[in-house]
């Protein structure tokens, strides 16, 4: 039997989270890892990188192992893979025209980035990574490298996915706005899901809403769920049903 995720679909409404499980072929669903670089400016997002990125890729190989497609997503390190079989092979998938993006009036996000969000002290920005984080592994013979929305977008197209599974860093601003996020997904009509356990935010406890810095990543992660598009714990990508 072909393996398939049992995804359960979290959403949030006034009265609370909510989910309802849904049923996929594994070579129906796509994970995209978002901006998980190998330094970021951020020392307390580096070391929150580092500790999250051993766990996913130990999902992902879950994942990929049962038949999910992979697309990984360092935005700004494209030189760094030029000639790799991954990246040739996003290059080489025919374009599809993304259909014109759906309209979504949105509430602004419950945590305030406006500093850059760095909880450790550093400043000002600056381009710290050369690479996706060496512990990720990359597929040569079945994954793809892209920062390209409508590239990744005509990936997806081509191999018939019907969910995204979204996860990496950072949840209020790359996650969520990059070209291939789920805003710009969502507004293509490609459905998504955000692994909330396989995310993290760019807050910095001392702007509103003055919550530690857990409780500002959930407060974007339930903003996604109820505006955005549903959750999913890693525990359904790294768990395929193969009976």
């Amino acid at each position: 039997m072909t393996p398939f995720f049992r995804l359960h679909l979290q959403t949030r409404t006034d009265a609370g989270p909510s989910a309802v499980a849904l049923d996929l072929p594994a070579g129906e669903l796509a994970i995209l890892i978002c901006d998980m670089w190998d330094r970021h400016w951020c020392s307390g997002a580096t070391r929150r990188v580092e500790a999250m990125a051993p766990r996913m890729n130990r999902v992902v190989s879950a994942a990929r192992a049962a038949g999910a497609h992979v697309v990984h997503a360092p935005s700004d390190t494209m030189a760094f893979y030029e000639g790799s079989p991954a990246r040739r092979r996003a290059q080489a998938v025919p374009r599809v025209a993304p259909p014109l993006p759906l309209e979504r009036q949105v509430p602004a996000l419950p945590v305030e980035d406006g500093d850059g969000g760095c909880d450790s002290g550093e400043r000002p920005w600056f381009r710290a990574w050369n690479r996706q984080h060496p512990a990720i592994d990359i597929d040569p013979e079945r994954d793809v490298v892209s920062e390209d929305g409508a590239e990744i977008y005509s990936h997806l197209r081509a191999a018939g996915v019907r969910r995204l599974a979204v996860m990496g860093v950072h949840t209020n601003m790359c996650v969520l706005g990059r070209p291939f996020g789920i805003r710009q997904m969502t507004r293509w009509g490609m459905p998504c899901a955000l692994v909330r356990d396989l995310t993290d935010a760019m807050y910095n406890p001392a702007m509103p809403p003055h919550v530690d810095h857990d409780r500002g990543t959930a407060l974007v992660v339930e903003h996604i769920e109820r505006y955005w598009c549903p959750s999913v714990a890693a525990l359904d990508l790294a768990s395929p049903v193969r009976a």
